[in-house]
Parts: structure tokens; sequence; C-alpha cells
């Protein structure tokens, strides 16, 4: 499996990795997703090592910590075999410290999810999401501090803005702080707002794309078409209202033209879908999930090959959108400020 570098630095990972939201199966929420147990999740982490897929990606929330511990029993006696990322920010006890990017509540979350995961340091430890309520200096340092003890390798962000990214670089560079070198953020052939600003971001200034939800948010498996109602299983049913919103008929137009491609290459829908984010600029690293064997198997055939350049245009074309000020009117003189793709 190709490997890229993560961001700025020298940290090299596969451009696939596994993300754990389909482990535990803990609650209502999450059991949508999936529930796999230990014995499965040691099946789908076999499979994925033979492949050369050797990153999975968990979170505290994720089955309230469940998804880590089930993590943990996949890997066990082959954690030099693999790359863990994990995050933490968003609120994961009853207590007032409990949420957020404090340096309390950082370094509890921290240790409990190495205890979870049963290891003595993570690779990649993201912030799920913005807290605006800590200094970003305070944060900083909190991260540095585990960088520092070897609890740490990298940091990165998710689901950040732009200038909350920059600010936060600024200062890594002002006080020679650990540097963010990766952003897990949404990107999809039906959800494009990363190219407005974090795409050109991470090109200027190092930090790489780990992109969830490349299949948006479910409904770019194949199984979602015009006229056709939303498939039982689907876990849309329980899920819609908590991932980002897409207007049915863009999603039609985007999987129409996903099947004009599917008959010329032999591809699937989702392995045409995830092959276009893995050609995007920045993007080092694309989560899929898999509730079994079979779709591991199918979001694995999406790498070793790639789409033509007719083919990108194609997609490029069926998927566009209005885009918002400011940059509609940046992108209306390309003379000066030329796209990023």
């Amino acid at each position: 499996m190709e490997q890229r570098y993560l961001g700025r630095s020298g940290f090299r990972v596969p451009v696939l990795s596994l993300g754990t939201g389909t482990f535990g199966g803990s609650n209502e929420f999450f059991r949508a997703w999936g529930d796999t147990d230990v014995k499965g999740a040691t099946r789908l982490v076999d499979i994925c090592l033979e492949a050369g897929l050797n990153m999975f990606d968990s979170a505290d929330i994720y089955s309230a910590g469940a998804a880590e511990e089930v993590l943990a029993g996949a890997i066990q006696g082959r954690r030099d075999k693999v790359i863990i990322s994990t995050k933490a920010t968003f609120r994961a006890g009853d207590g007032p410290n409990d949420v957020g990017s404090s340096r309390f509540h950082l370094i509890e979350a921290a240790e409990r999810a190495l205890k979870r995961l049963g290891t003595d340091h993570i690779d990649l430890f993201q912030l799920h999401g913005y807290d605006a309520r800590t200094p970003a200096e305070e944060t900083l340092t909190a991260l540095d501090d585990l960088v520092r003890a070897g609890k740490i390798r990298y940091i990165g962000v998710s689901n950040w803005s732009g200038w909350h990214l920059m600010k936060a670089l600024s200062l890594s560079e002002r006080h020679n702080l650990t540097r963010y070198v990766a952003h897990q953020a949404y990107y999809s052939l039906v959800g494009r707002d990363y190219e407005w600003e974090l795409m050109p971001l991470g090109i200027e200034q190092g930090v790489g794309a780990v992109v969830w939800s490349p299949l948006g948010w479910g409904r770019l498996t194949g199984k979602i078409r015009r006229g056709q109602p939303l498939p039982e299983g689907s876990r849309l049913h329980k899920t819609a209202a908590m991932g980002p919103p897409v207007p049915d008929e863009h999603v039609f137009t985007v999987v129409e033209a996903i099947d004009r491609i599917a008959d010329e290459t032999g591809k699937t829908v989702p392995q045409i879908a995830l092959n276009w984010v893995l050609q995007r600029p920045t993007v080092a690293n694309v989560i899929v999930g898999a509730r079994n064997e079979e779709q591991l198997r199918q979001n694995l055939g999406a790498v070793g090959w790639n789409l033509t350049a007719a083919q990108v245009a194609s997609l490029d074309a069926a998927s566009a959108v209005t885009i918002p000020y400011p940059y509609w009117h940046q992108a209306s003189f390309a003379e000066r400020n030329p796209p990023p793709v």
C-alpha cells in the first residue's frame, strides 16, 4: 500500500486507515454504525495488515471508550506493527472538566486512552473539535508536554476552521511548541467545503488531511439512487441528522456521474469515490469503515489504480457547488489566485 508523509513531518502513513467507529456498539448511535467485538475486529485487523493497511483511528467517544478497548484486544501482541490515532475533546464524562481542550482534560484524556488501548504511546493524537473557551497556548503547551513525555508522537486537529488552525500554527512557531501536522477533516464528492480554505492552508503550511467520511456519511455506498427508497439497513435512518447535510438531488447527480465511470472501469461506486479523494492535494490518509470483511475488502479495492484525468474532471463537474464569499470572488481572478486542485 502506498505510504505518504503526514503533513510537514517525517512520519509516513498508509493512504488508508481503518476507522473503529464500528467497534463496540455500546449505545444506539454507534450500534447503527456497527457492534464489532474483539474477535470480529481481530479478523478485520488481520485483513488490513495483509493488505499493508496498518493505521487504525479511534476516539474516546466511540462507544464511550469501548472502541479503543476492542482495538486493543485486536492488536494484542502486535503493537509494534500498527499505527494508532485517536481523538479527544468531546464530552467524555459528567464532570465539569470532562470536556474541551484544557490542560486538565487533555492530559486526563490521553492517560485514559493509553490505558484503554493498552499501550505506552499514541502515534497521532488529535483534538476532535475546536474549544473556543480554552486559550490556544494552554492547549499547545499541554500537548507539547505529552509529546516530550513520550506519550504522544504527533498531534493533529479535527473539524477546525482555517483561522483556528493558522493561529495555533503561528503560536507553535513563536513559542517553539510541537506543531499540528494533521487535520482530520470531512471531505467527499458530496462535501467539498474542505477545498475552500482548509486545503490551501494545508498546502501552504504543511498540514496533511486525514479524511473522515469519504463516502459522504454513507451516501456514496452505491445503494442510494434516484427514485429508490433509502435501504432498510442504511445507518442514515438513525444518523442522518448528526452528519453533514447534503441535498438529495445533489447526491443523485453525483452518484449518476460515478455510475458512468463505474461502467468504464469495472470499479464500484465506493471505490471510485474513495479513489477521487485519494487524488486530491494535501490528502495523506483516508479513513474507511467496515462492519464486515466484505465491506473492508471492497474499500481496499480503492487503491492500486487511479482514475484518469478525464474521469476526475467529470466527477469534479458533477460534484461542484456554488462556493460562498469570499471564495467565489477570489476564484474569479485565477491569474493571481490559482486553484489548489
